[in-house]
């Protein structure tokens, strides 16, 4: 007797029906994760995407307006707006990732140590954050990058350390929580030592708020990086950067090339819009209280 498999492609109904589910509950965290993924998608792919050589200057076509060839336009140097926009993704967005998994990595340890161990610990390490956390985060991150200096990996440093305070508290204040449940206690019962209990039991708990503030931080995190940018701090020269187009044309060619100035902050404010609508949808989708 033969017996006859049918296979389904890989979306299948239940996965169809799913998605239309969350678009129809959260249409703005939908629109959101697909800001993203195109941006993320132009950053992996700015080699084939961009149209021409981010790096390729041309003296004939300086400040040239948008047009067949240059479709955003060109900066004072020749340079194609839109091709550098496309690698700048791939800065700003590094930037954003790394500065996030850092901080919020480094935070959530700091955070699950002290809800957990408590005493002159957790007392101590508050005080410190709450020093950190008295300091703006565009203003702690200007002093860092100007002690390590302009570079990629101190760019990363400098916005992932103010991230530590904030999210070591939210992660703490899970932990005073979690710790009293009755799971923990005969995990304890059972003879399981303190660190799995922690690692085990009690941080996985806590995966749910912290990426939802890892999500909504992203959005400040690539503020930052555009903003140190622009001062002169940030990622430096040849790479493209969205914050250095604006500090290099928003002063003296706001007025006579406008579109130096207008592409780099659109696609600046459209990430962030897209990072902010993604991180509010994940917090109504993962907190319990904001589900009907």
């Amino acid at each position: 007797m033969s017996t006859t498999v049918s296979i389904d492609g890989p979306i299948t109904p239940s996965a169809m029906n799913n998605f239309w589910y969350l678009v129809r509950r959260y249409p703005l965290g939908v629109a959101g994760a697909i800001i993203m993924i195109m941006f993320v998608l132009a950053a992996i792919f700015a080699d084939y995407v961009a149209p021409l050589d981010p790096f390729s200057t041309n003296a004939r076509a300086s400040l040239a307006r948008p047009n067949d060839v240059y479709l955003m336009g060109a900066d004072m140097m020749g340079r194609d707006v839109l091709s550098r926009l496309i690698h700048g993704a791939r800065i700003s967005l590094a930037v954003a990732l790394g500065a996030t998994i850092i901080g919020s990595g480094v935070g959530a340890a700091v955070g699950l140590a002290c809800g957990y161990i408590g005493g002159w610990f957790d007392l101590i390490v508050q005080r410190i954050t709450e020093v950190m956390q008295a300091l703006p985060l565009l203003v702690m991150a200007l002093v860092i990058t100007a002690s390590l200096g302009p570079s990629l990996r101190n760019t990363i440093i400098a916005i992932a350390i103010p991230l530590i305070p904030t999210v070591a508290r939210v992660i703490r204040s899970n932990v005073l929580s979690l710790r009293e449940m009755p799971y923990v206690e005969a995990a304890k019962a059972t003879g399981m030592s303190e660190f799995r209990i922690a690692v085990v039991h009690v941080m996985p708990n806590t995966l749910a708020p912290l990426i939802v503030l890892a999500t909504a931080q992203l959005g400040s995190t690539i503020l930052t990086e555009a903003s140190l940018s622009f001062l002169g701090l940030g990622v430096p020269e040849p790479y493209p950067s969205w914050g250095r187009m604006l500090s290099e044309s928003a002063a003296e060619y706001v007025r006579t090339a406008p579109w130096l100035v207008i592409f780099p902050g659109l696609v600046i404010s459209l990430v962030v819009f897209g990072s902010n609508l993604l991180g509010d949808a994940l917090r109504d989708a993962l907190d319990p209280r904001q589900r009907g």
